[in-house]
């Protein structure tokens, strides 16, 4: 039984550990943040794909004990106007429905489903460098222990230490836009339960979202230059925020100035991972957002992840040994998300950018199914 070393433990890192644990490999977690991770970007939403990945690794029930599901999508000009709406994803199917939710709570659900099925999770412990043999790869971390596998698996998010190491020349790059999120319980838009709102403002694109608890969930994408490390921490975004919205007489602006308290809004910057950069050393491997994150635009960055976990499981369960695994994951994986970062990317240039072939989404079920052995 190979041992596997995971490090990172939010949604990519600890659905690849359970991913790993179902397959028969030995697998630990490694999370730098003291407690579930770092509430970073405050909420996401899980696509079909994503929801279709949790169920074969059987962490279904795990994730939607917590969130709320969206069934539909409409999009509302910059006046509020309905353009159109329609169902979401494979919104028919209770296991498939889109699923809105705070991140921190994501990581902290599956890290105790891992912990429920014997899957040893540490916290705060913080990669410092990595070391790879002839027969093993050893993780040492600030705090002076280290843990040496047969593989180890980079899951450590956008500024990924283990991507520092094996692939130094790789650097994230900005995708053009500032994005806004935010959370209040002091909005009362208009829309249907279980039902994702865009909208098509003059100065940004911006959608929401509202819980059955009455907490609206939104984000805002705005073209303008990268922020500075001091800007992303600084707070105090609220207002030019509303600014920029009011020249539109739709939801937008009133949804974000409900929006109180100084740590209320977060920013960050968009920024993706080119394709074509390298994924894999000998005894490494990165996944998620350390190998290949995308713009939110597309709204997949999590989704991705989890079928990374699944098919890096199929693929090391069903080849002989670890490096023709690890060549069929990368040879599957891709073609689906370097689209997925080129189309996100596009999307938040205001469609300049590169194209590349789409893969065929009816091979997805199959190459998903944990009892479908996957081939080259």
């Amino acid at each position: 039984m190979a041992r596997i070393l995971v490090i990172g433990g939010g949604t990519g890192g600890t659905a690849t550990a359970l991913a790993l644990h179902k397959a028969g490999f030995d697998v630990e977690v490694h999370e730098a943040h003291p407690d579930s991770a770092e509430d970073l970007g405050a909420f996401l939403t899980l696509a079909s794909n994503g929801m279709r990945a949790l169920a074969q690794i059987d962490a279904t029930a795990a994730v939607t004990a917590i969130g709320f599901p969206l069934r539909s999508m409409r999009l509302l000009d910059a006046t509020g106007a309905e353009v159109t709406k329609g169902p979401l994803g494979e919104a028919e199917d209770p296991l498939l429905r889109f699923r809105c939710l705070r991140r921190g709570d994501l990581n902290s659900a599956l890290q105790k489903e891992a912990s429920r099925r014997g899957v040893p999770v540490r916290h705060g412990v913080r990669l410092a460098s990595v070391e790879e043999g002839p027969d093993s790869v050893t993780a040492r971390f600030t705090d002076g222990s280290s843990a040496t596998g047969d593989l180890l698996i980079g899951a450590d998010g956008l500024n990924s230490t283990v991507r520092k190491a094996t692939a130094p020349d790789t650097r994230p790059v900005y995708a053009a836009q500032r994005v806004f999120y935010g959370i209040t319980r002091d909005a009362r838009p208009s829309g249907e339960e279980e039902q994702f709102t865009m909208v098509r403002c003059s100065e940004a694109a911006f959608g929401y979202t509202v819980s059955p608890d009455g907490e609206t969930y939104w984000f805002a994408r705005v073209t303008d230059d990268p922020l500075t490390a001091e800007e992303l921490t600084r707070g105090g975004w609220r207002d030019p925020l509303v600014s920029l919205l009011r020249r539109d007489t739709g939801p937008a602006a009133d949804i974000v100035a409900a929006t109180t308290g100084p740590e209320d809004v977060l920013v960050t910057n968009a920024t993706e991972i080119s394709p074509g950069a390298p994924w894999r050393s000998a005894r490494t491997l990165l996944v998620g957002d350390a190998a290949h994150a995308a713009s939110p635009a597309t709204g997949q960055g999590a989704s991705m992840a989890l079928e990374d976990a699944v098919v890096l499981a199929k693929s090391l369960r069903d080849t002989p040994d670890t490096d023709t695994g690890l060549a069929l994951y990368e040879a599957l994986r891709r073609p689906r998300v370097e689209h997925n970062t080129v189309v996100s990317g596009s999307l938040s240039r205001g469609g300049r950018g590169g194209t590349v072939p789409r893969p065929r989404e009816e091979d997805l079920p199959r190459l998903l199914d944990w009892d479908t052995a996957v081939s080259g």
